[in-house]
């Protein structure tokens, strides 16, 4: 049995807190403290880390970070709400940060929430750090460990001489072992799934630990569950489940078995029982070999 694996956001800044948190803040004389549980009342979400620190010059106070795999336009609001909750928590004014991971558009993302009503106004400001900006040296030389992962997806880091160099850091920690999967992953979002698979080791057990991972399916479900929609309620509902997990299926093929595991795509989109797909599913997981998977189909 895989040994569970422990690739959250919590655990990736855990790895070296204090060097992220002067990182993220720029606050050079910044010293970390305890990661905080961050479930505030009915809010509980991985991609969100609080950690206490103190410098010379604010004291003691929190640095909030949230991580996001595609920004989204309601963040600005949930960024007001997350610092308002961790400042009622812990009676600690709050650092916000919002990290974004995948560039979606060349819209320009805002730093602040600001709203006004009946003479009234509110204001958050947080730090913006979109991660297709950062040079990917940061990671390789301050060190940042924690950004070790997204190296494909840094700035300079499409390359695989860079990734071979991220690689070597990886494999020379145990701790840091796990996370080569992760950058794996992210690699094939700018390299072809063949060669990333050449060059890189593949561990599904830990891949869906990975929440990153796991919001990529579930937004390959919900886009079926929108397309199925809009053809009626009960043919739609029927067709977007069947859209969600073809969506899924065609990722984990990708991922996995590169190009050649996508050639399964046209048989296996032929199938409209939900059952047989789930079983697709869940078997993709498991087998090792495009053979044993064309068993299961």
């Amino acid at each position: 049995m895989a040994k569970a694996a422990d690739i959250s956001t919590k655990r990736l800044i855990s790895l070296a807190p204090e060097n992220w948190v002067k990182w993220v803040t720029k606050i050079p004389d910044i010293v970390c403290g305890e990661i905080l549980n961050s479930e505030f009342q009915w809010i509980s979400r991985e991609s969100d880390v609080l950690v206490r620190a103190t410098s010379p010059q604010y004291g003691e106070f929190l640095v909030l970070n949230e991580l996001q795999l595609r920004y989204k336009p309601e963040m600005p609001k949930r960024m007001r709400a997350y610092a308002a909750l961790a400042e009622e928590k812990y009676n600690l004014p709050t650092y916000p940060v919002l990290v974004n991971i995948l560039k979606e558009s060349d819209v320009e993302i805002p730093t602040s929430y600001e709203s006004q009503f009946a003479g009234l106004e509110a204001r958050q400001d947080y730090r913006v750090i979109n991660l297709w900006e950062v040079d990917v040296e940061i990671a390789l030389t301050q060190p940042v460990p924690s950004l070790l992962p997204f190296v494909p997806i840094l700035k300079g880091g499409a390359e695989e001489s860079i990734m071979q160099r991220a690689l070597q850091i990886l494999r020379a920690d145990e701790q840091l072992s796990q996370l080569e999967t992760v950058m794996a992953f992210f690699a094939t979002f700018v390299l072809d799934s063949a060669l990333v698979q050449q060059i890189m080791r593949w561990d599904m057990a830990i891949l869906r630990e990975s929440p990153w991972y796991q919001q990529i399916l579930r937004e390959g479900e919900e886009r079926g569950r929108r397309e199925g929609r809009q053809e009626g309620w009960q043919e739609g509902r029927q067709e977007g489940r069947l859209e969600g997990i073809l969506s899924g299926i065609e990722l984990a093929l990708e991922i996995k078995f590169g190009n050649e595991g996508l050639q399964l795509m046209s048989e296996i989109s032929q199938i409209a029982d939900l059952d047989r797909l789930k079983a697709i599913q869940q078997g993709i997981k498991s087998v090792n070999t495009l053979d044993e998977l064309r068993q299961i189909i």
